[in-house]
């Protein structure tokens, strides 16, 4: 038989012999086995439910040890969220808003166009009052007050939403991150065109901004037709190609009009065979070059990304691309990328170069990493496992070349002797802004102080658990003579578990809260238990 049924029949095995009206305590200490010697500490696997003195398997067994304080608070140190000591602050992604990060962070280390910036007047910036909190209103205010923070803030990462919810952009929904860029700075160049200083009126043209012409010659008659245009970035298509050398020798070849597509010569009056061709004329300080990976599928109806790896050097000289030839030599500046297979989904990053150290940088949302020496890294972004049907093996790359499959955009700075000046370097936050961010970093050192305080208050309430808990069972079972009380087994156990409110114990007899009604209905009294000496149930008549 097993051991707890041989228990159970031993504690009720009395009430053969017994009559109702002679039960004594010993009766009832037998059949709720007051008696039974408490297990000891490790002696169980699990509590016993057959005695009532067993402690064991209650949850007892993680507060008897030593135990590290970081248990008693699902608080993270508030230190986690202050800034690293020379590194720069990442941005919030607000669900998918990454791409917007990413261009963000190129455009803050672009030092002219920082210093333009905070030279733009913002009377309401000027004038506010520090005793309440300042909400940028236009595009330029929200771009002011979030470079200064990207600055000079004391937090790991700020969030960009007020600008993001200035342009309108969905958070849920990843957009055109190539049109994104095209967009934004045209709405920067138009806000900069209405400052009333005349000198930020054209910056983002000095920047950003090249000049070329599509040139079409009549093959009747030779006649060159010229149709100037500016650009912003090059567009250049990859498919097909190795380097950007090559890209870039695609996008300026000559271009053969006949058949349906032959061209219209005013000098001809008809249409004619023709040759177009486009020519680079003047460059931008700032070369953006859009790769084109993200194309139109006319077999899907869908845009793909192409996974090509495409090779491009560190410096790049576009001398023998211009009209005039010479030495036109830009430095790699800055890497956007793209993770993932799809057009429609993945995640945006941008590897940035700084301008004053000229260390290489990973922006990842929140997370800033430096590149370790001087070198830009790109293994570990061109490493990660991705489902794409053919696996093509990474090339070779020459010394001073890097080589990519998920980059889309690659940013050049022309290389000239001022930007090795430390005054070019230095861009000083106004003052009216150096107030703001001021006022945001006593704001993040109250709630340190604030977060702080909160987790030692837990610490300390758990270590004071931890030695309630220990002094209490250094003191149970209770001895033979000692006066002592039972407790829910369930409350015990909630109370061992510190993420459960434990209400105070309700040890009083149910029986006792009914006492006078009892009196009242039936015209009896009632007498004392015989165990626990409470007010029970067995009644007997009250004489008159």
């Amino acid at each position: 038989m097993a051991p707890r049924v041989q228990l159970e029949k031993a504690a009720w095995r009395w009430v053969e012999s017994v009559r109702p009206e002679d039960i004594q305590r010993e009766h009832i200490e037998i059949a709720y086995r007051i008696c039974v010697p408490a297990c000891k500490r490790g002696a169980c696997r699990r509590n016993c439910k057959g005695n009532p003195n067993c402690l064991v398997g209650i949850g007892e067994h993680a507060w008897l040890g030593e135990i590290d304080e970081n248990t008693f608070h699902n608080i993270d140190d508030p230190n986690s969220e202050r800034r690293d000591k020379n590194t720069f602050v990442g941005l919030t992604n607000l669900g998918a808003t990454c791409y917007v990060n990413t261009f963000l962070q190129v455009w803050f280390h672009n030092l002219e166009l920082r210093r333009t910036l905070y030279l733009c007047q913002n009377t309401r910036a000027e004038e506010h009052d520090m005793d309440s909190d300042y909400e940028p209103r236009s595009i330029c205010e929200h771009l002011q007050y979030l470079f200064a923070l990207l600055q000079n803030s004391n937090r790991r990462y700020i969030d960009p939403s007020g600008l993001v919810k200035a342009l309108g952009l969905d958070t849920g929904q990843q957009q055109d991150a190539q049109e994104f860029s095209k967009l934004f700075l045209s709405l920067l160049e138009d806000t900069l065109s209405k400052q009333k200083n005349p000198n930020l009126h054209n910056v983002i043209q000095q920047q950003f901004c090249g000049q070329m012409s599509y040139v079409t010659v009549c093959n009747q008659c030779g006649r060159a037709s010229p149709l100037p245009s500016r650009f912003y970035e090059l567009e250049l298509n990859i498919q097909g190609h190795k380097n950007l050398t090559e890209c870039v020798t695609e996008f300026l070849k000559e271009e053969k009009l006949d058949g349906d597509n032959r061209y219209f010569c005013e000098s001809c009056q008809s249409k004619q065979n023709a040759a177009r061709r486009i020519k680079l004329h003047s460059l931008p300080r700032v070369l953006n070059l859009q790769l084109m990976r993200f194309v139109f599928d006319r077999q899907t109806g869908h845009k793909k990304k192409l996974n090509t790896f495409i090779s491009f050097p560190e410096q790049l000289d576009m001398g023998p691309f211009l009209e005039e030839k010479g030495i036109c030599v830009y430095e790699l500046s800055a890497v956007l990328i793209h993770r993932g297979v799809s057009a429609y989904s993945g995640h945006y990053i941008a590897h940035v170069r700084d301008a004053r150290t000229s260390d290489w940088y990973k922006f990842n949302d929140e997370e800033i990493e430096k590149m370790e020496g001087k070198k830009l890294q790109l293994g570990i972004e061109e490493d990660i496992a991705e489902t794409v049907k053919s696996q093509t093996r990474k090339p070779k790359c020459s010394k001073g070349y890097h080589c990519s499959r998920n980059a889309y955009m690659l940013v050049y700075k022309c290389q000239r002797e001022e930007d090795t000046d430390p005054m070019e370097t230095n861009v000083e936050v106004p003052g009216f802004l150096e107030r703001l961010v001021d006022r945001d970093n006593r704001k993040f050192e109250e709630w340190c102080l604030e977060m702080a305080d909160m987790r030692k208050q837990s610490v300390d309430k758990g270590k004071a658990k931890h030695e309630e808990v220990k002094e209490l069972y250094e003191l149970l079972p209770a001895e033979d003579g000692q006066e002592y009380e039972f407790v829910p087994l369930e409350w015990l156990k909630k109370w061992l578990d510190d993420s459960t409110v434990t209400k105070e114990i309700d040890n009083v007899c149910r029986m006792h809260l009914i006492k006078n009604i009892i009196i009242i209905k039936f015209n009896t009294a009632a007498s004392n238990c015989i165990l626990c000496m409470c007010v029970f149930l067995r009644l007997t008549p009250v004489r008159q």
